[in-house]
């Protein structure tokens, strides 16, 4: 039975309200997460505790439980001189900048000759996630493991990552 402080093993398949398939496991290569650890979304960790190996479930998350809501001030104006002159940019286009010290992915929602309105929520942000997910397998996690914060080995995080 799936409880905090194990690493689980699953398969899933993520649909957005249209029923669009935003993202997926790979068939060779499910997905490993300890379970407690914040390391997946929390409405999909909620509708996964206590269940077990075998257990297929669909659950339907709100934004507010999944990649939250679409923040406004995560819309910042960039100058336009910021991306170079040879560069074609065109919205809907994302591109990865550096912010305080980590990268990050941003969209292109609007632009003139002098700025750029990038868009910096996650994608999937303000959205309904429909998830199908099939477990796998469930096991206890190691010390290293539960000190590090998350999976190790196939499906999870390497152990020669940076931690």
């Amino acid at each position: 039975m799936i409880t905090a402080g194990q690493v689980v093993t699953l398969h899933y398949i993520l649909r957005n309200a249209d029923g669009d398939i935003v993202d997926q496991s790979e068939a060779d290569f499910p997905l490993s997460y300890l379970h407690g650890a914040n390391t997946i979304v929390p409405g999909l960790e909620a509708a996964l505790e206590g269940k077990q190996v075998g257990d297929e479930i669909d659950v339907v998350i709100d934004a507010e439980d999944g990649y939250g809501e679409k923040l406004d001030d995560m819309l910042i104006e960039l100058p336009r001189s910021e991306f170079g002159t040879d560069e074609e940019l065109e919205v809907g286009m994302e591109f990865e900048m550096e912010v305080e010290g980590h990268d990050e992915i941003a969209t292109i929602v609007e632009l003139n000759d002098t700025t750029v309105i990038a868009d910096f929520n996650y994608p999937l942000a303000g959205e309904t996630l429909h998830f199908s997910v099939s477990i796998l397998d469930i096991r206890n996690a190691t010390e290293d493991e539960m000190a590090h914060g998350h999976a190790h080995g196939e499906g999870g995080h390497s152990h020669s990552s940076d931690h």
